[in-house]
């Protein structure tokens, strides 16, 4: 059998669900159901989510509640907004209202629905809580209490399936990405607001996690590996940016390009200070797009759809070719929106094939090798974030078995972590070299070349 047959294989028809599910209606996110949001009151009772310690006869660890509350920052986020940090931002950009009061603030450091939708027991002040992520509880939070009723009917219900990875990926990216309703703008950024990233399996681990995958789980909910998770992530987060680039409306501010899609190191560095080698050779002080998760999904796809690697890295240079030279042509914006589409679309398509793919052990190792090898792309601050992430992704499925390194491994984590503090402190020499020791540990290992 040709080498990428079966890969191909698993495009097509992962490209035709994906014209299926395209067709159906898309599940509607927590903030826009149709139905009544009951207020976090509901799930703290001690005989539901708020107990003080886990139950041992339980398919759910029951303290859920006190978790999110006592452990969890999306728990403060609403309080956030009354901080003076929030109060200075506001002014600066001449908000009508306070932050607290704003919907584009509201939309991502709380859980707000229509006000119709908006229960007795509904509070903005619960911030990011039960129902942000599960969903409107008026009807599954009845049905998810009742002996017999499976995970599937809870989501007919309207439960959120937060354990399909393109619906949690779309959930979390719809705030630490943005959408069509909620983007934090460079203007903001500029204003006070932190920048923002996203890996999917970093974030739910220092969340913390609210639930135990055991065997209950899996069969209830499904055995996912935390790579595909991590692969979807990557998709998704690309997807949600480059339809803000293709999108007019949203991608200027004026006469500028709507500025947080791109590198901040192109422009946020101490002058005199050098700056990275661009991969198709950019000048200096050209804007770059934030491709840090295009470098992740190249490593995926090299290993993964071999045979559509030349197709996206060709899809790639074009974009930034398009965003980065000289062009003479009548409407150049309308270049970059083209190509731009070109590059969403393949994307697109790509989510379903990752979905169907099987992520093997075999497989992990090879994408474990092309992420480390890449190791003198992530000269950027935000591709280097993307780099580490990834490694503690993978890493706890592959690099656990790495007994004879362990003490390494551990020390290199650290440091590359160390690497990351600041941001306006990083030194990208430093990052790689630390990083290139992966690739040391896997020929100590195995013999890899």
């Amino acid at each position: 059998m040709k080498k990428g047959s079966i890969a191909s294989k698993i495009w097509i028809g992962a490209f035709s669900f994906f014209l299926w599910v395209n067709s159906s209606a898309e599940t509607l996110l927590p903030q826009n159901m149709k139905s009544m949001s009951v207020g976090n009151v509901d799930c703290a009772s001690s005989t539901c989510h708020g107990s003080v310690v886990p139950w041992n006869q339980s398919s759910v660890l029951q303290n859920e509640y006190l978790t999110w509350k006592n452990a969890d920052r999306h728990s403060q986020s609403y309080q956030g907004l009354l901080s003076q940090k929030s109060i200075q931002i506001a002014k600066k950009l001449s908000l009508p209202q306070p932050a607290h009061l704003t919907t584009q603030c509201l939309n991502c450091h709380t859980h707000n629905p229509d006000k119709k939708f908006q229960g007795a027991n509904f509070s903005l002040q619960d911030g990011v809580g039960c129902e942000s992520c599960h969903g409107n509880a008026e009807k599954w939070g009845v049905s998810h209490t009742k002996k017999g009723v499976t995970h599937q009917e809870n989501i007919k219900n309207g439960l959120y399936p937060t354990s399909q990875p393109v619906a949690l990926a779309k959930l979390c990216n719809s705030c630490h990405v943005g959408n069509t309703t909620n983007f934090a703008s460079h203007r903001l950024m500029a204003a006070g607001h932190p920048r923002l990233s996203i890996e999917i399996n970093t974030f739910l681990k220092i969340q913390p996690p609210h639930y135990l995958v055991d065997e209950d789980y899996k069969f209830r909910k499904g055995d996912i590996s935390p790579v595909k998770k991590w692969a979807i992530g990557q998709a998704e987060t690309i997807t949600a940016r480059l339809e803000m680039l293709s999108d007019p409306k949203r991608n200027h501010q004026g006469i500028f390009p709507e500025l947080a899609l791109f590198e901040c190191s192109a422009c946020h560095h101490p002058l005199g200070s050098q700056q990275r080698t661009s991969k198709i050779n950019q000048a200096p002080g050209v804007l770059r797009l934030n491709d840090s998760g295009l470098l992740m999904l190249r490593a995926i796809i090299q290993v993964a759809f071999p045979d559509k690697l030349g197709q996206f890295n060709s899809l790639v240079t074009g974009l930034d070719q398009s965003l980065s030279e000289k062009n003479t042509l009548a409407n150049p914006l309308e270049n970059i929106q083209d190509n731009t589409k070109k590059l969403l679309l393949f994307i697109q398509q790509m989510v379903p094939a990752l979905e169907a793919y099987p992520f093997r052990p075999e497989k992990i190792r090879e994408i474990f090798l092309a992420l480390v090898k890449g190791s003198p792309d992530y000269s950027n601050y935000a591709d280097a974030e993307q780099a580490y992430m990834a490694l503690s992704s993978i890493g706890e499925v592959y690099l656990q078995n790495y007994s004879k390194n362990a003490i390494q491994i551990k020390n290199s984590m650290a440091q590359l972590s160390k690497e990351l503090a600041n941001k306006d402190q990083f030194q990208s020499q430093n990052f790689i070299k630390e990083y290139s020791k992966f690739t040391q540990f896997l020929q100590v290992q195995n013999g890899v070349q």
